[in-house]
């Protein structure tokens, strides 16, 4: 099923519901940028509502698991009542890294979309197996778009 959602950009283009919650993920990224964190947001999306978001607070919380996926995993499981996220799907702006893919895993999404690529970090690279066998990935949703944000933010740490 395709649902129509309005584009911020062009009220006439259509959206398809991924691009439409990966802007709201989008939206949590731009937070983080704004309080000097890594701009990386995610939503929880379940039964076509968003039941959780998150964006990252490594820094603001002196806490290196303080990512975007883990905030938003752990406030859809008290939302839920419970730690599965079965029938949940994550957009997130950044593919997850292993310590996320790994919770990921253990909370049984049943899908992940995200934006862009890392390379570097990325649990594509270095545990592909992380996820439950179950869930559905998707990536390159609004990619460029998530990835000019974190070029933008990195670009102006270095002037």
């Amino acid at each position: 099923m395709v649902i129509n959602y309005l584009s911020e950009n062009d009220p006439r283009e259509q959206q398809s519901p991924d691009q439409y919650f990966m802007r709201q993920a989008l939206i949590e990224a731009q937070k983080a940028g704004e309080c000097d964190e890594v701009p990386v947001g995610a939503v929880i999306v379940c039964q076509g509502r968003i039941i959780a978001r998150g964006h990252n607070l490594t820094e603001t919380l002196t806490d290196v698991t303080a990512h975007a996926e883990m905030q938003a995993i752990t406030a859809a499981a008290q939302f839920l009542g419970g730690k599965y996220l079965i029938d949940c799907t994550l957009y997130v702006t950044v593919e997850p890294c292993i310590m996320c893919a790994g919770a990921l895993g253990w909370s049984q999404i049943s899908r992940i979309v995200y934006g862009a690529a890392d390379e570097k970090r990325g649990f594509t690279r270095f545990a592909p197996a992380a996820l439950h066998p179950k869930t559905e990935v998707v990536f390159g949703v609004l990619e460029e778009e998530c990835s000019q944000l974190v070029k933008d933010f990195f670009k102006k740490k270095r002037n």
